[in-house]
């Protein structure tokens, strides 16, 4: 008959295994963690925060507001851009279309009068020249008949011309001058409004509002994110498979994910296989994983899953392959 000193190792040995055995997860699990990717959403241009349009905790859907700021300077920057395309598109189709008519009246009515004094101006050149053959009139006068008629003719000449670059508009050169500053001016009231643009943010995609950093009446920097969002997209799982597994493992692979209090596992795919090996995760405190490398396994999950998900949660993961 042995004593109770004879007996005490042995159950302290099975003790022990039973332990382990219960620390180790069953073949082909793996331990890992839910990981957001957060996205962080602010202004390139400070300014007082006049309006904060969602919560913490929100669902927001894509294209919905979250906050908006103070936009008095933008506004007027806009608003200058604005008159300045709107001057460069007049002068650029004054330009084109030469002068206005009124004045092309005016030139008209100057050449009807030079033709008028031409007409003249020959009637006067004949009657001298017929005055000289009689001897009445003097060589001289002929001179300054001819003189007067060849001046009126140079008039009518320059006055036509003058006529016909009015009806054309202004140079070829003149006219492109024109048109470069008018696309100008497009550019700056484009940049101009994208300036004011950015003053308001809204969500690029559906997604949980995690944070929000700042109150409605704060001074926000240029660059200082407002809003923290979390997509569903965003929203991945992470396990850590020891380095003699990992090899049995591919990127498209199908695997399940158990988590605490919920009876049935979310189905999910291997999006990534890390590289690399690290000793023992972060957030798992296995005493076998310290001892061997592990690698990382990144999973994505239906955006329906994801939703139900919360970063840092400790799961489960099943592959099938191992």
């Amino acid at each position: 008959m042995h004593n109770a000193r004879d007996w005490r190792p042995a159950l302290a040995v099975l003790a022990a295994l039973a332990l382990v055995s219960c620390g180790r997860p069953h073949s082909g699990r793996a331990q890992g963690y839910i990981e957001g990717e957060f996205v962080y959403v602010a202004s390139p241009f400070g300014g007082r925060l006049e309006e904060l349009a969602v919560r913490r905790g929100q669902q927001v859907e894509k294209g919905a507001l979250l906050f908006r700021l103070e936009n008095t300077s933008e506004l007027a920057a806009r608003d200058e851009a604005q008159r300045r395309v709107e001057q460069a598109r007049a002068e650029l189709q004054d330009a084109r279309q030469g002068l206005r008519p009124t004045e092309i009246a005016a030139i008209e009515a100057q050449l009807e009068q030079a033709k008028a004094a031409l007409v003249l101006a020959e009637v006067e050149l004949k009657r001298q020249t017929k005055l000289l053959t009689s001897q009445v009139s003097s060589r001289r006068d002929v001179d300054m008949a001819r003189a007067t008629r060849d001046e009126d003719r140079q008039r009518v000449t320059e006055l036509e011309a003058t006529l016909e670059t009015a009806r054309l508009g202004a140079r070829s050169d003149l006219v492109q001058a024109a048109e470069q500053n008018l696309l100008a001016q497009e550019a700056a009231l484009g940049r101009a409004e994208w300036n004011l643009a950015q003053k308001t943010q809204s969500a690029h995609q559906a997604a949980l509002v995690s944070d929000t950093l700042y109150r409605e009446g704060d001074w926000v920097a240029a660059g200082y994110p407002v809003v923290v969002l979390l997509p569903p997209e965003n929203i991945k799982v992470r396990a850590f498979v020891p380095q003699d597994e990992i090899g049995l493992l591919k990127v498209g692979d199908a695997a399940e994910v158990h988590v605490d209090g919920v009876e049935d596992p979310y189905p999910a795919k291997i999006s990534f296989i890390s590289p690399r090996a690290e000793f023992t995760p972060p957030v798992i405190y296995s005493q076998d994983m310290r001892e061997k490398f592990v690698f990382m396994v990144e999973l994505s999950v239906e955006p329906a899953v994801a939703v139900r998900l919360h970063p840092g949660q400790p799961v489960d993961v099943d592959f099938p392959a191992l």
